[in-house]
């Protein structure tokens, strides 16, 4: 299913559609983070890596696979959206039309960062260059396993803001060597699986943190959140939302 929003190229800043030489890394933008899970031999894991001492934003830190939305994003034909009541939390507080652009996004970048590919098995001859290898592995892209679980926008004065969406998802919905991580690109380095009660050793992010506590007992229940937290923080004092 596409989008069905249209002027391509753009980029995503706070919802506004922006030409790709139209972006301002200091303004708030829209991006996509998945949050991996599977099942270990000391209890739920998490998929994390660690970002490089050069980069802009939480150098060092370990995190999810995730990124902003990319121009190209709006334009992927998603066989598959995520379920209600997703959805609709993902339209809230949002432009019409960019909850499928988010999910596309999350897809993307956690198959570049990991090589992991999230999809329904199909041929997709007309792949745009940066999926290429992902529709040569066989798979077009599907969000349907995606659930949304948290927002929060970064606070003011930081070198990169982002109005984050975070997806969880488990790795029984995903293709590829879950272990070695062979097609994964070098933007995270360590990728593993992180026991959920040892996370909080590792040097997280405060939001980081703060996603963690509220997965824990959606891993524990194997079910949808009853609302869906959206941390704001472009006032001088944060607030909390739900989003219902």
């Amino acid at each position: 299913m596409a989008s069905g929003i249209p002027d391509s190229p753009r980029t995503w800043v706070k919802g506004v559609r922006l030409t790709a030489e139209a972006i301002d890394k200091t303004q708030v933008r829209d991006a996509a983070t998945v949050i991996v899970h599977r099942t270990g031999n000391q209890g739920p894991e998490i998929l994390m890596g660690q970002r490089g001492a050069r980069a802009a934003f939480m150098p060092n830190k370990f995190v999810f696979p995730g990124g902003a939305v990319d121009p190209g994003d709006a334009d992927i034909p998603l066989v598959s959206l995520p379920g209600q009541p997703c959805t609709d939390r993902l339209a809230q507080f949002s432009p019409p039309g960019l909850g499928p652009v988010l999910a596309a996004a999350a897809i993307r970048e956690l198959w570049e960062e990991t090589g992991l590919v999230l999809g329904r098995a199909g041929d997709w001859p007309d792949a745009p260059p940066d999926w290429h290898g992902f529709a040569a592995r066989g798979f077009r892209p599907s969000a349907a396993a995606l659930r949304f679980v948290f927002r929060a926008i970064t606070p003011p004065g930081r070198s990169r803001r982002f109005d984050a969406r975070f997806f969880l998802t488990s790795a029984d919905a995903l293709a590829g060597d879950t272990e070695g991580f062979p097609d994964a690109s070098d933007e995270l380095s360590h990728l593993q699986w992180v026991p959920l009660a040892k996370a909080r050793r590792f040097d997280l992010a405060f939001i980081t943190k703060v996603v963690l506590a509220e997965v824990e007992p959606l891993l524990a229940q194997n079910g949808a959140p009853a609302s869906v937290p959206f941390v704001e923080n472009d006032d001088p004092v944060s607030t909390v939302r739900r989003l219902v």
